[in-house]
């Protein structure tokens, strides 16, 4: 009998070696000039001294997230690589909706067996987000845990950390009756509502990844694994031109019905109108196969919104010249703040 290992045991450490050594010429590539050293340290160092000159009262904003479920469609569908543009998103946009800026991400990556081929996919589109975001990828963690995760599992979760005047924390305070609510579509899902959508499509409609919907023009795979989009552009643009943005909330999961009431003041409430905004045929596709309740659907998925704004209605055209630099996002209005108790009516 073989003496134990604690590669027999499971864990492979040259494995995660190989890993490293495969992304980490495209991991310092996201590196900015506050980053001090490179890959393999305890920890990541950041230096801040000249960064803060450009703030007044500098706050750091931090969130943590992860990709949730939407990581077993990508192994069905053996494509990792839109993952890490997904993790940069969701954080990024939790942190913008206070008028942070992101400046690192740190990513923590855990299994059953460490895959360096899945690991270099993973990291080399978080690197591609970095760099267009302009984001430093400082360090990161790979965890191999057998038992822990079942064969096959991955998850993926990170840490973004930021930076916010603290007199330009947008925190919707001043909204009030009579603002109008914006919107930024979705790509889809985003990274949320996988659990239930992995139901119906997979179990309640027996459909395959590579199963083609008539109705979406895609295969399933596909469409499902649409990267989450990054609203930081056309948001950080408009907020340096002193546009007033009262109030932001990223569209994850509790959907419209959840999010919004995260920034509303007591005596406020949104009315939200359908159709106001661009329809995407998958959610129609899930409601019907499982014969899901509006209600339902609103608190589950972002339903095409990704991002909502709540401004004055003067802001808007100002906005617009801001977003003809970015032709990708068209803000759509969807509805109003009235009079209320923190809610969301959608009609």
């Amino acid at each position: 009998m073989d003496k134990l290992s604690y590669e027999l045991a499971g864990v492979n450490i040259s494995a995660g070696n190989e890993a490293v050594a495969r992304i980490k010429t495209k991991v310092e590539r996201t590196f900015s000039r506050q980053v001090i050293g490179g890959l393999g340290g305890f920890g990541a160092l950041y230096d801040l001294k000249d960064l803060l000159h450009d703030y007044k009262q500098p706050v750091m904003v931090q969130s943590i997230d992860g990709v949730g479920t939407k990581t077993i469609v990508a192994r069905m569908a053996g494509k990792f690589d839109t993952l890490g543009h997904d993790l940069l998103s969701a954080t990024s946009n939790d942190i913008l909706v206070m008028g942070a800026k992101t400046l690192t991400l740190l990513d923590y990556i855990a299994n059953d067996k460490l895959d360096p081929n899945i690991i270099e996919q993973l990291l080399s589109g978080m690197c591609q987000a970095c760099i267009e975001h302009n984001v430093s990828l400082i360090g990161g963690e790979t965890a191999e845990m057998p038992d822990t995760y079942l064969p096959g599992e991955h998850d993926l979760v990170g840490i973004v950390t930021g930076i916010v005047d603290r007199d330009k924390i947008i925190s919707g305070a001043n909204i009030q009756a009579g603002d109008k609510v914006y919107a930024f579509a979705s790509s889809g899902l985003h990274t949320n509502g996988y659990s239930l959508a992995r139901a119906l499509f997979f179990k309640t409609a027996g459909f395959s990844v590579d199963s083609y919907i008539p109705e979406l023009s895609q295969n399933l795979g596909e469409v499902l694994l649409a990267p989450h989009i990054n609203y930081a552009k056309p948001i950080h643009a408009s907020l340096e031109q002193a546009i007033e943005i009262k109030g932001m909330a990223h569209i994850t999961g509790g959907g419209l019905i959840e999010n919004i009431p995260r920034i509303l003041p007591k005596n406020c409430m949104v009315e939200i109108k359908k159709g106001s905004w661009p329809d995407l045929a998958i959610f129609h596709v899930m409601q019907e196969i499982g014969g899901i309740s509006d209600y339902e659907m609103f608190r589950t998925f972002n339903m095409g919104v990704g991002l909502v704004l709540i401004m004055a209605e003067a802001s808007f055209k100002p906005m617009q010249n801001v977003l003809k630099a970015y032709p990708e996002f068209k803000l759509y209005c969807i509805g109003e703040v009235v009079p209320g108790n923190q809610t969301v009516r959608i009609n």
